[in-house]
């Protein structure tokens, strides 16, 4: 109940925005066959962008226990590569919006949320979002 309101309170308040931004570069990356990885990654961190509380990105590594594609070495390629072409854009959007919301105490858990998101917009590829388990 409370992770839905939150969520309805950040689409409002400006993380449509941010999906927003995640989902165009998506389509950006989706443009060529060489982004389709990227353009992957895009979409579902945008998803959780839009709707973030109530979820969390995990490395698909520590979720398996097994190495695939995106979290091995050309992970850490397609990482690297996505860091310099889009990551830090995206970083630095969530890092700004996060300082808008720390101006104000209700707007903390956003400004958190942001700045999760802007660690996620650094290496996304190997990411995947779950729902968050009640310990």
């Amino acid at each position: 109940m409370l992770s839905s309101l939150l969520n309805i309170l950040w689409v409002v308040l400006g993380g449509l925005m941010m999906a927003l931004g995640w989902w165009l570069a998506g389509l950006i990356c989706a443009i060529t066959v060489v982004g389709m990885p990227w353009a992957r990654s895009c979409f579902v961190i945008g998803r959780f962008s839009l709707w973030p509380f109530g979820q969390e990105a995990v490395n698909r590594r520590d979720l398996r226990g097994r190495d695939d594609l995106g979290t091995g070495s050309l992970g850490l390629i397609g990482n690297v590569l996505w860091f310099l072409v889009a990551g830090w854009w995206l970083a630095i959007g969530h890092l700004s919006s996060a300082l808008a919301c720390f101006v104000t105490i209700v707007g903390i858990p956003f400004g958190i949320q942001h700045m999760k998101l802007a660690l996620i917009s650094l290496a996304p590829v190997g990411m995947t979002v779950v729902p968050v388990r009640n310990v």
